[in-house]
């Protein structure tokens, strides 16, 4: 069992999409393939729900806000498959 950074996989993902955690491949080194497997759904997921929320197209703000979270996203996306093909 992986020590999941908020206790589980979705609080850990919950919080890198808030900017709370920044994932590396030093924070996940010690992870199995099943539970990097796991991180990755609940990130997937985030994805999809985030992506699928448009903002108003005259607040930039709310934008912003939804472009960083998914910029995060999409970088412990990258960071963790390039874990999984490496393992």
């Amino acid at each position: 069992m992986a020590n999941f950074i908020g206790g589980s996989a979705p609080a850990m993902a919950t919080q890198i999409v808030e900017g709370f955690t920044l994932m590396t491949a030093a924070s996940i080194r010690g992870f199995s393939r099943a539970d990097l497997g796991l991180l990755r759904g609940e990130l997937d997921k985030l994805l999809r729900e985030i992506r699928s929320q448009v903002p108003p197209q005259d607040d930039a703000l709310a934008q912003q806000a939804r472009n960083r979270k998914i910029a995060r996203l999409s970088s412990a996306v990258q960071v963790l498959q390039h874990q999984l093909t490496a393992k």
